[in-house]
């Protein structure tokens, strides 16, 4: 298997630069927005709650076992194996208290790497960082200035997934009427059940940039919103993918709500 995927990319950068925070958390922020397959012991079938995970003990610790792709966990256990699929911040959360690390992609990949608990408690406090959510009325609105690349880079990277939730979104600065000053991120036309999903990507693209949490706050706009055309003459507009046929919506698999993750038996 020679094709690299996003977490081998990111863990090689993790390991070059040992001392280098941004690429510590890149990696840590490929970890929770991947697919991963959790290893476990038998097949919890449609309706399981709860899920009982093939645990590894090195050293007095143990962890539970990912992979980023199906095959890599076929190679590891060396024949067919049950799993189920989950992305990383819902691994996070349900390993949450139960003093279990991670081991990911262990002997199959060059991404492998065992996570302590430590550092999985970590993840979950950071992921559960959120911006606010703008409620003072906005007075002014400015071209954005003073934000950092990695920020406008993980922006992009964010939105580009968030499929048909908003039509577009704008980051401006802007001074609000209480006189205080800051940037906004600003989501035209969103979904309304998905503002919790869109303010979520702008609080993981600020968290990991390593930018302080106050330093953007979110808002929702309509499309007809009077500052939707200030923001457009003067703000980075970020434009979001758009569905090109209906979708279906069927119940989720067991464990694919990042809200709901099965609990460990």
């Amino acid at each position: 298997m020679t094709d690299q995927t996003p977490l081998d990319i990111a863990h090689a950068a993790m390991q070059a630069a040992p001392d280098d925070d941004a690429a510590r958390l890149r990696f840590y922020e490929t970890l929770a927005a991947s697919e991963l397959f959790l290893m476990i012991k038998s097949d919890p079938g449609d309706d399981a709650e709860t899920v009982a995970p093939e645990v590894l003990a090195v050293d007095d610790a143990q962890y539970v076992l990912v992979f980023d792709r199906e095959e890599r966990l076929s190679a590891f256990a060396g024949k067919a194996a049950s799993y189920v699929a989950l992305s990383g911040r819902a691994i996070a959360q349900m390993l949450q208290g139960e003093r279990i690390g991670l081991g990911v992609n262990l002997d199959v990949a060059p991404s492998a790497i065992l996570l302590p608990e430590t550092a999985i408690t970590w993840l979950h406090e950071t992921l559960g960082n959120a911006p606010d959510e703008v409620e003072a009325r906005i007075a002014q609105v400015f071209p954005p200035a003073g934000l950092p690349e990695s920020l406008i880079a993980a922006l992009d990277v964010k939105l580009a997934t968030a499929m048909g939730l908003a039509q577009s979104a704008y980051l401006v600065a802007v001074a609000f009427d209480t006189g205080a000053r800051g940037h906004l991120l600003g989501f035209v036309g969103a979904v309304p059940q998905a503002e919790t999903a869109l303010a979520q990507a702008a609080s993981d693209a600020l968290t990991f940039s390593a930018i302080d949490a106050g330093a953007m706050d979110v808002g929702f706009f309509a499309p007809h919103d009077p500052l939707v055309e200030k923001m457009h003459r003067v703000g980075l507009r970020f434009d979001l993918p758009q569905l090109q046929e209906t979708v279906t919506h069927e119940r989720p698999a067991p464990g694919m709500d990042p809200e709901n993750p099965p609990k460990l038996k």
